[in-house]
């Protein structure tokens, strides 16, 4: 069973967002749930309005089922004073470089490194335990954009070219053995728009032949048409007849003036054509045979009822 789900997806498709329901939809009959961060923006904190995220796992919220929700805001830098002092116990060396500076420049001057301090830290607590059991039975990880996840993921592969032997490699394998294991799953978030899916499909493509497992592709702010397949069809075609949209304006208490059913005519057919590009888009998700859910635009925004109302939809 997945322990680690990695949730990306285009920005703007609404990742951060799906993670924080996807965890509350885990923390269910008691369940310890850890909601992890790694770029920086304390979207979480955002979300479940609470103040900024230190690097300290902290209760965010109760989930629908009873369980806990607790929330990471990952820091690289104070991931690797950490590291220093887990694996080679420099506790004191390690806070004298940071405070010369030593600690931000080598993960600023060497990108590669931070992801590898940022996905060791998720595969600590991910593997961690406290009074003989899993201390979190399941974490989340909000985790970068589909066009940068499958180098994410993979740094430790290429660490592990790298270091030959010793601790560092040793360490990297252990990732990487976790990140292709049964016990991870990567869920990829899009919209039924052309960019978002193009993303996507290569995103499933990449992460597949780097042996990542794909979980499921969470087609999120989906639309309903009000309109049946035949009134769409000539929406599109624009020969909605103009004394049937007449006689439903009037039936609303408007008046129905030649302009405005022409605008409602025009309107319809925008309409149309967007819903058969969702259609479109739809049929490239199917097309990879993967796992796909489903989740509604909430008109009203995102705030704590709509976080629920989105857990319970990923619950089943």
């Amino acid at each position: 069973m997945a322990r680690l789900h990695v949730v990306t997806g285009k920005g703007g498709t609404g990742k951060t967002t799906v993670a924080a329901a996807m965890a509350l939809a885990l923390a269910d009959q008691g369940k310890r749930i850890l909601l992890v961060e790694v770029e920086g923006r304390q979207g979480l904190a955002q979300l479940f309005d609470v103040p900024p995220l230190p690097y300290v796992e902290r209760r965010i919220a109760v989930g629908p089922g009873g369980g806990e929700v607790f929330a990471l805001a990952v820091d690289a830098e104070a991931a690797l004073l950490e590291y220093l002092d887990m694996y080679y116990h420099l506790g004191r060396a390690g806070k004298a470089l940071d405070k010369v500076g030593a600690v931000d420049f080598v993960t600023t001057i060497a990108p590669g490194l931070r992801d590898v301090l940022l996905t060791g830290k998720v595969y600590e607590a991910t593997r961690r335990k406290a009074h003989g059991r899993l201390a979190y039975d399941a974490v989340v990880l909000d985790a970068p954009p589909t066009g940068r996840i499958g180098r994410f993921l993979n740094v430790n592969h290429e660490v592990a070219g790298l270091a030959k032997v010793g601790p560092i490699r040793n360490q990297a394998d252990a990732i990487m053995g976790m990140l292709r294991s049964d016990v991870t799953q990567v869920h990829l978030v899009t919209l039924l728009e052309e960019m978002p899916v193009q993303e996507t499909i290569d995103a499933v493509r990449q992460l597949e032949a780097l042996d990542l497992r794909i979980g499921s592709i969470v087609v999120n702010m989906v639309r309903h048409s009000p309109l049946d397949d035949d009134s769409l069809a000539l929406a599109v075609k624009e020969k909605l007849p103009a004394a049937e949209l007449t006689r439903g304006l009037k039936a609303a208490g408007i008046t129905a003036t030649k302009e405005l059913v022409a605008a409602l005519s025009a309107e319809a057919h925008d309409h149309a054509v967007r819903v058969a590009l969702e259609r479109d888009n739809r049929d490239r998700i199917d097309a990879l045979g993967k796992k796909v859910v489903q989740l509604p635009l909430l008109p009203d925004g995102i705030d704590h009822g709509a976080l629920f109302d989105l857990a319970e939809e990923l619950r089943p």
